[in-house]
């Protein structure tokens, strides 16, 4: 099999041939659609996050060994089964979730496996879907779209998911709130077109690229403005939003989310992009404000994603399919905010 893999943090992606692996136990081997390129993947291949003021937790520390191939947003069909497998035939196309937790720990029993201390997610533990074939810990992973276009599915492992799941963590919303998106990058957008599946709030949209803030009018936004137009904001919004997302996750993305909701409203932090935030202590039980956070989400919230989707009333985040060979510049378009919507590589 041919995998796009990290040999090196920090440099481009190699190419490195293997023979197939073969899955034992409860395995299946399952050969690559499709696989979305995230921002995480960035992360990944540089090998640290970004924890401010100096401060890096870097892969190497949490268990990565190289070489490894990044990916996690894949879509396959099952071409071999290990020998404890069960629910699951040769032939079977589905999404594959990446969130894979220890299976062991009071997490992972609960099924909230994104909470596993140890976790072992494909495309960072363990290899992911720059690749042509993948080994799955479980046929349970599967999870089956229909009759999606398997490159249209991709994407929606974990920038669909992860929106979703921070969406479903906003209290229950009226006609008359309002939900701040900042950031309308491929999970943002997903976040505005899925909002309404989850919500009954009205959707503004801050981002610095005009382009963007165009797509998200077009996604559903009602309103989209610059972080410039502070003033605007506040008088779309009035006293101030139910709740914000911050699909960024910059300190000043965040404290502008927490300056625009209103007394008992909530900040929701997804972005990865790195930094350290100081806040005001005496303003958050003043303000009686939450900052949570939200990372991916988990597989029973995939399934009712995928449930969603399925019912044909929610439109889809536009993609970009390329081809697998294109996946260092792919990631290097995406690293230079050259993308809307998703790209979707395509083993060759």
């Amino acid at each position: 099999m041919k995998s796009y893999q990290v040999v090196d943090f920090g440099k481009q992606l190699e190419l490195r041939e293997y023979d197939n692996p073969k899955p034992v136990g409860k395995e299946i081997l399952v050969k690559i659609s499709a696989c979305g390129v995230c921002h995480s993947d960035l992360h990944l291949a540089d090998g640290y996050f970004d924890l401010g003021e100096g401060n890096r937790i870097t892969l190497a520390d949490r268990g990565t060994k190289l070489p490894f191939t990044p990916g996690h947003e894949i879509t396959g069909t099952v071409v071999a089964i290990g020998s404890d497998a069960g629910n699951v035939n040769i032939g079977d196309s589905g999404i594959i979730f990446p969130w894979i937790g220890c299976g062991n720990c009071e997490a992972c029993i609960e099924e909230n496996e994104t909470l596993c201390e140890a976790p072992k997610y494909l495309g960072a533990r363990l290899d992911g879907g720059y690749s042509d074939y993948i080994i799955v810990p479980d046929s349970r992973y599967l999870v089956s779209y229909g009759d999606m276009d398997p490159a249209v599915a991709a994407p929606y492992a974990c920038s669909g998911l992860t929106a979703y799941s921070a969406l479903k963590k906003i209290p229950k919303t009226s006609q008359n709130d309002w939900v701040i998106i900042i950031g309308a990058g491929g999970v943002g957008i997903n976040g505005i077109l899925l909002s309404s599946s989850v919500h009954n709030a009205k959707v503004l949209v801050i981002d610095n690229d005009s382009s963007k803030r165009e797509q998200a009018i077009e996604a559903g936004a009602d309103k989209a403005f610059s972080p410039d137009d502070i003033e605007e904001i506040r008088n779309v919004i009035g006293i101030g939003a139910k709740a914000a997302i911050d699909f960024v996750g910059r300190p000043e993305t965040t404290d502008l989310g927490l300056s625009l909701v209103k007394k008992g409203g909530i900040v929701i932090v997804v972005g990865l992009y790195g930094g350290s935030l100081k806040l005001s202590l005496p303003l958050v039980p003043m303000r009686s404000v939450t900052l949570r956070g939200s990372y991916v989400g988990e597989l029973r919230e995939l399934k009712e994603l995928v449930d969603i989707i399925k019912i044909g009333k929610t439109k889809l985040i536009p993609i970009k399919k390329q081809d697998m060979a294109t996946a260092n510049q792919a990631m290097s378009d995406l690293r230079e905010g050259k993308v809307n919507g998703r790209i979707v590589l395509i083993p060759n």
